[in-house]
């Protein structure tokens, strides 16, 4: 029992074949050379950081400074330089939702190679509550390194939403607020952290098994001394908390209160405000370096859509071409989204919103159509239904003038083949348009199969009395042999009728 029980933890711990200890060494050699080649400067960073971000130059300039100090304080760790007590540059980002805080986070991580971890302070809890426990996510880093402690180590954990942990002024145990910033202050300087948490039922139970066996494995853990920690919020109410304290510091001077407060006061923002707004003292201090990132306007927005190399319209022309639909946006529509995104109040995430608005019965209808490019304008935009109607009349339109040419065609090459002539009457054309449709045919594929054996029969019937023009009707349509056989017999009674006058 004992051995199939350690079969089957060994088939959850590893349900992937394992990467070969040779391949674990390449890649962390690789890992190192790059780290020890780190040679960017912040505004190489920043530089890179502008092909993707919009605005925000000041949030990029503090986090290029940032991050080059930090990694920098890394190569000289793998080196053997590094200093004996390190105070790591840890970053608060402060803004409003859909700025491009996570945005600049990723192409951070992107533009250095490092692993990166990304989570929702919401989903934390204190140890022994229910909930994650914020150690889980230096254990994600190593599943980011695919398992290698030595390059999770130097890695990005960034951690969104963290202005809800701010502890509400209340009596009592606050599992989700205070204690998850007690926590988390050993993380953002330095600890050791196990790889396998103590609720790991898997852990428990290799645990006990080697306990049974009379050895104990050591206990493997990764310091967080060189983990970068990146936290955001919006902190919606800390501009009110700041414009009071700017009003409390001015009294007796400006008895009406201060005049021309700047509209960007959140970046006055200091340690006392963030305390006041329910951080712990000993958790803010632990962040040092904090970038305030500004709301978008309707310029900025059209900047994100028109020039970043991330922006969305990118992914809704690769969707477009995956059916062969070129898809192309004019200025003056790009303006306009812009202008609706800035209705929704997400920021930049409200022109995915309006995008999806806008293209959401295209992507339906157009795939398959035959339509092979789409040109969003500003009349598109406000009336998205009215112009898709359009384009499906049009279509209808050519699908119609093409059957009609494919009918034209097919009865023009029967009469150079046979010198005999077909008209079909109109509610035949309809009838041979709609019976096409039903087998998911063209017309003129119908025609050659409907009528294949006609050659030979109006060839007979010309030869019997002569006749070469032909009409055929809806209902001849029905059961086209039989109205072919009734044409061969009826020549021959007129050619009998002949020979006997």
């Amino acid at each position: 029992m004992q051995k199939r029980l350690q079969d089957f933890v060994k088939s959850f711990g590893n349900p992937s074949p394992q990467v070969s200890e040779t391949a674990k060494e390449d890649q962390k050699e690789r890992f190192k050379e790059k780290i020890l080649q780190f040679q960017f400067t912040p505004k190489d960073i920043k530089a890179y950081l502008d092909r993707f971000v919009i605005k925000q130059e000041e949030a990029k300039k503090v986090l290029s400074v940032a991050v080059c100090d930090h990694y920098n304080q890394v190569k000289e760790a793998l080196m053997g330089r590094g200093p004996t007590h390190y105070v790591k540059q840890n970053v608060l980002l402060v803004g409003p939702s859909g700025v491009g805080k996570t945005y600049l986070i990723r192409c951070l991580a992107d533009c250095i190679g490092v692993p990166m971890v990304k989570a929702d302070a919401t989903k934390f809890s204190e140890t022994g509550y229910v909930g994650a426990d914020v150690e889980d996510l230096v254990r994600e880093l190593i599943q980011q390194a695919e398992g290698d402690i030595e390059i999770a180590q130097y890695g990005i954990i960034y951690l969104d939403e963290v202005d809800k942990l701010a502890s509400s002024h209340f009596m009592g145990r606050d599992v989700s607020g205070r204690g998850v910033q007690s926590n988390l202050l050993k993380l953002l300087e330095e600890t050791d952290v196990p790889i396998k948490a103590a609720h790991d039922v898997l852990g428990q139970m290799q645990s006990l098994f080697d306990f049974q066996r009379g050895s104990k494995a050591p206990r493997k853990t990764i310091n967080t001394r060189y983990i970068l920690f990146i936290l955001s919020g919006a902190f919606e109410k800390l501009s009110e908390i700041v414009q009071r304290r700017i009003r409390r510091s001015h009294l007796g001077f400006q008895p009406h209160g201060p005049e021309g407060v700047p509209s960007d006061i959140i970046a006055e923002a200091q340690t006392v405000d963030f305390v006041e707004y329910g951080l712990e003292p000993e958790f803010i201090g632990r962040l040092p370096v904090r970038v305030f990132c500004q709301p978008l306007g309707k310029e900025d927005l059209f900047h994100v859509l028109r020039d970043s190399e991330g922006s969305i319209l990118k992914q809704y022309k690769s969707s477009f071409a995956a059916y062969g639909i070129e898809l192309k946006f004019t200025e003056e529509a790009l303006h306009l989204i812009a202008e609706k995104a800035i209705e929704e109040k997400t920021g930049a995430r409200g022109l995915m919103t309006i995008c999806e608005k806008v293209l959401r019965p295209f992507r339906f209808e157009l795939p398959g159509s035959g339509v092979r490019e789409l040109e969003i304008d500003s009349f598109t935009v406000l009336d998205p239904e009215k112009r898709l109607g359009e384009i499906l009349k049009k279509i209808e339109e050519n699908k119609k003038n093409k059957e009609n040419e494919q009918i034209e065609q097919f009865l023009l090459e029967f009469y150079k083949a046979n010198e005999i002539r077909i008209h079909f009457h109109p509610d035949a054309i309809e009838a041979l348009k709609q019976e096409a449709h039903e087998k998911g045919i063209s017309v003129i594929d119908l025609c050659k199969e409907k009528f294949k054996n006609y050659s030979l029969g109006l060839k007979l019937i010309k030869k019997n009395n002569g006749t070469n023009d032909f009409i055929l009707t809806k209902e001849d349509l029905q059961y086209p042999e039989e109205t072919l056989n009734r044409w061969i017999a009826a020549s021959y009674k007129s050619e009998t009728a002949s020979q006997g006058q």
